[in-house]
């Protein structure tokens, strides 16, 4: 396929699937909107145990995270899951190998994980449309939790790891998605895998607070560039500093890089041997 023809078709993709994800624009909006609330109770949450709105200074600094410093990293790490999340990935590949609806791939000129790709590129477009004032307002009254802008080279890696962090949420679901050739029903698999994400991502708590040895383990795992990556990126130590430096942040951001090929050639490995023995069930 020519190169004008692969960017027709990908249009094409774009704007089938913004159009299905715009038919029910309202409740995809009510439903955004309410992912937000949980923002609003975590940050209460945390002012609790840091003792904030009780006027306690007792625990003004958490393993090295002070109270603004917590908030700032949740806020961070929840734009890094809205990049990094793909709801229905897996249980909708799972689906499609039990039903019969996988042979569309395999009977027409389409490749199944380059569309399934740009399907949820689409999704996310959407969303962040619909998200972008929320997000603002959050970070506008949350503003003085937040450190200082950092310099350009860092806002470049952070911008890059969100995105980077769109492409190993995608391989890690689709991978998990196509298991289902071999065992057909993944939703059992998929709910182990949520519940270490939640952990291991640090959506749930900074990996710093993790101690050793598991810690440095946990931060081996590509679950880091999920959340805990490229929230960190944007905050500050004790002292001010960054906490990565832009030697450090080249060697991550290679890292990332390198979990990315990996799962993209175990994702085309399990493709290519899961459609061999794939046996057409349903319609």
């Amino acid at each position: 396929m020519s190169i004008a023809a692969r960017s027709r078709t990908i249009g094409t993709i774009l704007r089938i699937c913004i159009e299905e994800r715009l038919v029910y624009r309202g409740d995809f909006a009510f439903a955004t909107l309410l992912r937000f609330f949980p923002i609003i109770t975590q940050i209460f949450l945390w002012g609790a145990i840091y003792g904030v709105w009780s006027g306690s200074s007792q625990k003004t600094e958490l393993n090295g995270y002070t109270f603004p410093n917590m908030v700032a990293y949740y806020l961070f790490a929840m734009l890094g899951r809205a990049f990094s999340s793909m709801p229905g990935l897996a249980t909708g590949i799972s689906r499609d190998v039990r039903d019969g609806t996988i042979k569309k791939y395999l009977t027409q000129p389409i490749d199944m994980l380059g569309y399934l790709f740009w399907h949820r590129v689409a999704h996310k477009i959407v969303y962040y449309v619909m998200a972008t004032g929320p997000f603002l307002l959050v970070f506008f009254l949350c503003r003085a939790y937040l450190p200082g802008w950092p310099d350009g080279f860092t806002i470049c890696a952070w911008i890059l790891s969100l995105m980077m962090a769109f492409m190993v949420g995608f391989l890690i679901e689709a991978l998990i998605g196509m298991i289902s050739f071999w065992f057909l029903e993944v939703s059992s698999l998929l709910f182990i895998y949520m519940m270490f994400n939640f952990f291991l991502s640090g959506h749930m708590i900074p990996l710093d607070w993790i101690p050793d040895p598991w810690g440095t383990w946990m931060k081996m795992l590509p679950l880091k560039y999920l959340a805990y990556f490229p929230a960190s990126i944007m905050l500050t130590d004790p002292s001010g500093a960054p906490k990565y430096t832009h030697a450090e942040l080249i060697n991550e951001l290679s890292i990332e890089a390198m979990w990315i090929f990996i799962l993209l050639v175990l994702n085309r490995i399990a493709y290519h041997r899961g459609t061999r023995r794939y046996g057409a069930f349903g319609g």
